[in-house]
Protein backbone atom coordinates (compact mmCIF):
# COMPACT_ATOMS: atom_id res chain seq x y z
CA UNK A 1 0.00 0.00 0.00
CA UNK A 2 1.34 3.54 -0.56
CA UNK A 3 0.97 6.34 1.52
CA UNK A 4 0.73 9.97 -0.12
CA UNK A 5 1.51 12.69 2.73
CA UNK A 6 0.39 16.32 2.04
CA UNK A 7 2.78 18.49 3.47
CA UNK A 8 3.27 21.03 1.33
CA UNK A 9 1.85 24.86 3.55
CA UNK A 10 3.81 26.71 6.23
CA UNK A 11 1.61 26.12 9.00
CA UNK A 12 1.55 29.87 9.71
CA UNK A 13 -0.43 29.26 12.72
CA UNK A 14 2.52 27.20 14.11
CA UNK A 15 4.83 29.53 14.20
CA UNK A 16 7.77 30.22 15.66
CA UNK A 17 8.26 26.48 14.89
CA UNK A 18 7.64 26.93 11.35
CA UNK A 19 9.95 29.62 10.85
CA UNK A 20 12.91 27.23 8.99
CA UNK A 21 11.32 24.33 9.00
CA UNK A 22 7.58 22.65 7.67
CA UNK A 23 5.29 21.77 10.09
CA UNK A 24 5.38 18.07 10.46
CA UNK A 25 8.99 18.48 11.56
CA UNK A 26 7.35 20.24 14.67
CA UNK A 27 8.41 17.72 17.57
CA UNK A 28 5.86 15.77 20.06
CA UNK A 29 7.45 14.39 22.97
CA UNK A 30 11.03 14.11 21.49
CA UNK A 31 9.66 12.63 17.81
CA UNK A 32 8.90 15.31 14.33
CA UNK A 33 4.72 14.65 13.72
CA UNK A 34 6.71 13.40 10.10
CA UNK A 35 8.06 10.51 12.49
CA UNK A 36 5.05 9.64 14.40
CA UNK A 37 3.14 9.70 11.28
CA UNK A 38 5.78 7.12 9.20
CA UNK A 39 5.86 4.84 12.32
CA UNK A 40 1.41 4.35 12.28
CA UNK A 41 2.04 4.06 8.69
CA UNK A 42 4.23 1.13 8.08
CA UNK A 43 2.92 -0.21 11.00
CA UNK A 44 -0.79 -0.40 9.28
CA UNK A 45 0.11 -1.62 6.19
CA UNK A 46 1.89 0.91 4.01
CA UNK A 47 5.49 0.37 2.18
CA UNK A 48 5.81 3.40 0.14
CA UNK A 49 5.66 6.81 1.51
CA UNK A 50 5.92 9.50 -1.17
CA UNK A 51 5.76 13.77 0.56
CA UNK A 52 4.15 16.37 -1.25
CA UNK A 53 6.14 19.20 -0.16
CA UNK A 54 6.40 22.69 -0.58
CA UNK A 55 7.36 25.03 2.26
CA UNK A 56 10.85 24.01 2.99
CA UNK A 57 10.97 20.89 0.72
CA UNK A 58 14.38 20.55 0.69
CA UNK A 59 14.78 20.58 4.18
CA UNK A 60 12.62 17.16 3.98
CA UNK A 61 14.24 15.50 0.87
CA UNK A 62 17.46 15.64 2.90
CA UNK A 63 16.09 14.20 6.05
CA UNK A 64 14.21 11.53 4.28
CA UNK A 65 16.00 10.60 1.14
CA UNK A 66 14.10 6.80 0.83
CA UNK A 67 10.59 8.79 -0.05
CA UNK A 68 9.36 9.57 -3.24
CA UNK A 69 8.32 13.11 -3.71
CA UNK A 70 6.42 15.90 -5.94
CA UNK A 71 6.52 19.55 -5.47
CA UNK A 72 3.99 21.74 -5.18
CA UNK A 73 5.59 24.58 -6.49
CA UNK A 74 2.54 27.17 -6.26
CA UNK A 75 1.67 25.81 -2.46
CA UNK A 76 1.35 29.74 -1.36
CA UNK A 77 -1.53 29.89 -3.70
CA UNK A 78 -3.30 26.82 -3.33
CA UNK A 79 -4.80 24.47 -0.83
CA UNK A 80 -4.72 20.50 0.33
CA UNK A 81 -7.20 19.65 -2.99
CA UNK A 82 -5.60 20.58 -5.60
CA UNK A 83 -1.95 20.06 -3.33
CA UNK A 84 -2.90 16.30 -3.33
CA UNK A 85 -3.35 16.56 -7.22
CA UNK A 86 -0.17 17.07 -7.54
CA UNK A 87 0.78 13.66 -6.70
CA UNK A 88 -2.06 12.34 -9.10
CA UNK A 89 0.56 9.58 -11.14
CA UNK A 90 0.86 7.69 -7.89
CA UNK A 91 -2.78 6.91 -7.58
CA UNK A 92 -2.86 4.31 -10.35
CA UNK A 93 -3.13 1.38 -7.53
CA UNK A 94 -4.93 1.55 -3.94
CA UNK A 95 -3.06 4.90 -1.56
CA UNK A 96 -3.99 6.23 1.76
CA UNK A 97 -3.48 9.97 1.90
CA UNK A 98 -2.79 11.88 4.98
CA UNK A 99 -2.86 15.55 6.20
CA UNK A 100 1.20 16.06 7.91
CA UNK A 101 -0.25 17.34 10.72
CA UNK A 102 -1.56 15.14 12.43
CA UNK A 103 -0.83 12.34 15.29
CA UNK A 104 -2.43 8.43 15.34
CA UNK A 105 -1.88 5.02 15.53
CA UNK A 106 -1.23 2.09 13.22
CA UNK A 107 -5.15 0.71 14.34
CA UNK A 108 -6.70 3.13 12.16
CA UNK A 109 -4.27 2.48 8.98
CA UNK A 110 -5.25 -0.70 9.64
CA UNK A 111 -8.57 -0.58 9.67
CA UNK A 112 -8.51 1.56 6.56
CA UNK A 113 -5.84 -0.38 4.43
CA UNK A 114 -8.40 -2.91 5.13
CA UNK A 115 -11.52 -1.47 4.24
CA UNK A 116 -13.32 -3.20 0.98
CA UNK A 117 -14.64 0.52 0.30
CA UNK A 118 -13.77 1.87 -2.74
CA UNK A 119 -13.37 5.32 -0.61
CA UNK A 120 -12.87 5.17 3.36
CA UNK A 121 -12.57 8.18 5.67
CA UNK A 122 -10.52 7.97 8.90
CA UNK A 123 -12.94 9.28 11.34
CA UNK A 124 -12.78 10.36 15.30
CA UNK A 125 -15.89 9.56 16.85
CA UNK A 126 -13.85 11.15 20.50
CA UNK A 127 -13.77 14.41 18.46
CA UNK A 128 -15.71 16.43 21.32
CA UNK A 129 -13.43 15.35 24.08
CA UNK A 130 -10.47 16.87 21.66
CA UNK A 131 -11.74 20.17 21.21
CA UNK A 132 -12.87 20.69 24.83
CA UNK A 133 -9.57 22.58 25.96
CA UNK A 134 -8.86 23.98 22.27
CA UNK A 135 -9.49 27.60 22.51
CA UNK A 136 -7.43 28.49 19.12
CA UNK A 137 -9.23 26.02 17.10
CA UNK A 138 -13.40 25.95 17.77
CA UNK A 139 -15.38 23.05 17.07
CA UNK A 140 -16.99 25.32 14.06
CA UNK A 141 -13.42 24.57 12.22
CA UNK A 142 -13.99 21.04 12.42
CA UNK A 143 -13.99 18.82 9.49
CA UNK A 144 -17.26 17.55 11.15
CA UNK A 145 -19.09 14.13 9.52
CA UNK A 146 -22.28 12.25 9.52
CA UNK A 147 -22.13 8.59 9.35
CA UNK A 148 -24.75 5.61 9.19
CA UNK A 149 -24.89 2.01 8.18
CA UNK A 150 -21.05 2.27 7.46
CA UNK A 151 -21.52 5.23 5.29
CA UNK A 152 -20.45 8.86 5.05
CA UNK A 153 -23.54 10.89 4.71
CA UNK A 154 -21.88 14.58 5.25
CA UNK A 155 -18.58 15.83 5.81
CA UNK A 156 -18.67 19.41 6.16
CA UNK A 157 -17.14 22.25 8.72
CA UNK A 158 -21.09 23.61 9.01
CA UNK A 159 -22.69 20.64 10.38
CA UNK A 160 -24.33 21.69 13.98
CA UNK A 161 -22.24 20.73 16.63
CA UNK A 162 -25.35 18.42 18.23
CA UNK A 163 -25.42 16.40 14.93
CA UNK A 164 -22.17 15.29 14.29
CA UNK A 165 -20.63 11.87 15.48
CA UNK A 166 -17.15 12.45 13.96
CA UNK A 167 -14.55 14.27 12.69
CA UNK A 168 -13.27 13.49 9.43
CA UNK A 169 -8.93 12.84 10.37
CA UNK A 170 -7.48 13.99 7.38
CA UNK A 171 -6.94 10.35 6.45
CA UNK A 172 -8.19 8.34 3.59
CA UNK A 173 -7.80 5.23 1.91
CA UNK A 174 -8.74 4.93 -2.02
CA UNK A 175 -8.76 1.46 -4.16
CA UNK A 176 -8.04 1.42 -7.65
CA UNK A 177 -11.51 2.51 -8.53
CA UNK A 178 -11.81 5.06 -5.56
CA UNK A 179 -8.34 6.83 -7.22
CA UNK A 180 -10.47 6.83 -10.36
CA UNK A 181 -13.51 8.56 -9.26
CA UNK A 182 -11.25 11.39 -7.25
CA UNK A 183 -9.30 12.10 -10.06
CA UNK A 184 -12.01 12.29 -12.52
CA UNK A 185 -14.02 14.61 -10.10
CA UNK A 186 -10.81 16.85 -9.36
CA UNK A 187 -11.11 17.06 -12.73
CA UNK A 188 -13.96 18.17 -13.54
CA UNK A 189 -14.58 20.57 -11.02
CA UNK A 190 -11.14 22.15 -11.43
CA UNK A 191 -12.34 22.93 -15.36
CA UNK A 192 -15.59 24.63 -14.13
CA UNK A 193 -14.59 26.06 -11.20
CA UNK A 194 -10.87 27.60 -11.49
CA UNK A 195 -10.69 30.87 -10.48
CA UNK A 196 -13.96 30.98 -9.49
CA UNK A 197 -15.88 30.24 -6.13
CA UNK A 198 -16.86 26.22 -5.16
CA UNK A 199 -18.56 25.38 -2.30
CA UNK A 200 -17.36 26.95 0.82
CA UNK A 201 -14.15 28.16 -0.73
CA UNK A 202 -13.49 31.85 -2.12
CA UNK A 203 -11.89 29.75 -5.49
CA UNK A 204 -11.37 26.02 -6.36
CA UNK A 205 -7.90 26.43 -5.88
CA UNK A 206 -8.40 27.50 -1.84
CA UNK A 207 -10.58 24.30 -1.84
CA UNK A 208 -10.16 21.78 0.93
CA UNK A 209 -10.24 17.82 0.66
CA UNK A 210 -14.24 17.98 2.03
CA UNK A 211 -15.10 20.34 -0.62
CA UNK A 212 -14.62 17.70 -2.67
CA UNK A 213 -15.53 14.58 -0.72
CA UNK A 214 -18.86 16.33 -0.06
CA UNK A 215 -19.73 17.22 -3.40
CA UNK A 216 -18.82 13.29 -4.31
CA UNK A 217 -21.49 12.25 -1.96
CA UNK A 218 -24.22 14.18 -3.18
CA UNK A 219 -23.50 13.11 -6.84
CA UNK A 220 -23.84 9.60 -5.33
CA UNK A 221 -20.32 8.14 -4.62
CA UNK A 222 -20.34 5.88 -1.67
CA UNK A 223 -17.99 6.77 1.17
CA UNK A 224 -17.34 4.54 3.90
CA UNK A 225 -15.49 4.84 7.14
CA UNK A 226 -13.25 3.64 10.04
CA UNK A 227 -13.11 4.97 13.22
CA UNK A 228 -10.76 5.60 16.16
CA UNK A 229 -12.16 6.99 19.28
CA UNK A 230 -9.48 9.71 20.46
CA UNK A 231 -6.88 8.43 19.09
CA UNK A 232 -5.96 11.64 17.06
CA UNK A 233 -4.85 14.91 17.21
CA UNK A 234 -4.12 17.83 15.10
CA UNK A 235 -1.19 20.05 15.63
CA UNK A 236 -2.44 23.24 14.01
CA UNK A 237 -1.19 25.75 16.31
CA UNK A 238 1.18 26.53 19.44
CA UNK A 239 -1.25 25.72 21.80
CA UNK A 240 -2.38 22.57 20.24
CA UNK A 241 1.24 21.37 20.30
CA UNK A 242 1.65 22.09 24.02
CA UNK A 243 -1.81 20.04 24.56
CA UNK A 244 -0.38 17.04 22.58
CA UNK A 245 2.73 17.55 24.89
CA UNK A 246 1.06 16.73 27.21
CA UNK A 247 -1.75 14.11 26.10
CA UNK A 248 -0.76 11.93 23.31
CA UNK A 249 0.01 8.82 24.55
CA UNK A 250 -0.10 6.28 21.39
Amino acid sequence: MRAIIIGAGRGQRLMPTTANAPKCFAEIRGKRILDWTVEALTAGGVTEICFIGGYHIETVQREYPHFAFRHNREWQDNNILVSLMVAEDLMDQPFVTTYADILYTSDIVAKLVASRADIALGIDTDWRTHYQPRTQHPPQDAEKSITKNGRVERVQRNIAYDDANGEFMGLAKFSVRGGELLRSHSHRRRRECWDKPYREAAQFQKAYLIHLFQDMIEQGVEFGHADTHGQYREIDTQEDLNLAQQEWRP
